[in-house]
């Protein structure tokens, strides 16, 4: 029987190999709760996506990193993913971003799926999609079936192992997020922060962004007030890519790691991205799931 639906994970993507783990992980929990649906990778960034072009057919490259799938290889963007499935007869699609925040890239994303939706032909049968649903990014969005505070809330639950790793080091949590100067997610990020810090009381979890608002003067601020020694500092981020090995603990004077390092901390750097934990993976599943079933879809 033909397959007529199927899951689009939307992600910015990444170029750093060992970054990779996080987005197949997500892929994978998905994979394992619909072994009938496909799952197809989609990247959103058109840069990203022009290097894993270039690397497919650059031979070196290949036998350097003979372990890497195709599907990474020849990711296309959203709208070339959707429109691959639909002309394979996928016509219900359930479209789950891997987004962290309800961002610029999220309201984008959204923009695309109500315009796919909203295609009316002059005959019904010909409509090139019956239904296509949006799932929540990690900490929510603003909707009335699913407050945004509960995704806050069981996003936090999910990261308890962090929270036991600081406090097994006796250090502060620091999370980078990457934030963004056009759009106001910094008091999402900073509501899930105080959501941590009332579940994980004995341990100071912060949150900062490396563009906008909360910045990471302001961790630097709080850090020294409480008199803070060590600190234990991880990507708020679906993949440890470029921001994770650059921004947040790379050799450049300019990095977090570099900065509290020379302000006297001692700092215990975690390169592991969201999506490589399976509590966060899951919680994308969930997302998708009610997506689904808000839309009226059986993925079953």
């Amino acid at each position: 029987m033909q397959q007529t639906k199927a899951i689009v994970l939307a992600m910015f993507g990444t170029t750093v190999e060992p970054a990779l783990n996080g987005l197949l992980a997500i892929k994978t929990a998905m994979a394992a709760t619909y072994p009938h649906i496909p799952v197809k990778f989609a990247f959103t960034s058109n840069q990203i996506r022009r290097l894993w072009h270039q690397r497919a057919v650059d031979p070196a490259y290949l036998a350097a990193h003979p372990n890497l799938p195709q599907e990474i290889l020849q990711v296309q963007g959203v709208l070339a993913t959707i429109a691959n499935l639909q002309d394979r007869g996928c016509h219900t699609l359930v479209v789950q971003p891997t987004h962290i925040a309800p961002a610029e890239e999220f309201h984008d994303l959204g923009a695309y799926v109500r315009a796919l939706a909203s295609i009316r032909t002059l005959k019904p049968r010909w409509q090139p999609f019956e239904k296509i649903a949006l799932g929540r990014p990690l900490l929510g969005t603003y909707s009335l079936a699913h407050p945004y505070s509960e995704d806050l809330r069981i996003a936090a639950v999910a990261l308890a192992d962090d929270a036991e790793l600081a406090r097994r080091h006796q250090a502060a949590l620091v999370y980078m997020g990457h934030g963004n100067h056009l759009f106001p997610s910094g008091g999402l990020y900073l509501e899930f922060a105080a959501r941590m810090r009332q579940l994980y009381p004995d341990v100071l979890t912060l949150i900062a962004t490396v563009e906008g608002f909360p910045d990471f003067a302001s961790i630097l601020t709080e850090l020294r007030q409480r008199a803070v020694r060590r600190v234990l500092v991880k990507p708020f981020l679906v993949v440890a890519g470029d921001h994770a090995t650059r921004d947040l603990t790379g050799p450049g004077a300019d990095s977090w790691q570099s900065i509290l390092t020379a302000e006297g901390f001692e700092v215990i750097p975690v390169l592991n991205g969201l999506g490589e934990q399976p509590a966060v993976a899951q919680i994308f599943v969930d997302h998708a799931a009610e997506a689904a079933a808000d839309a009226g879809i059986e993925l079953r």
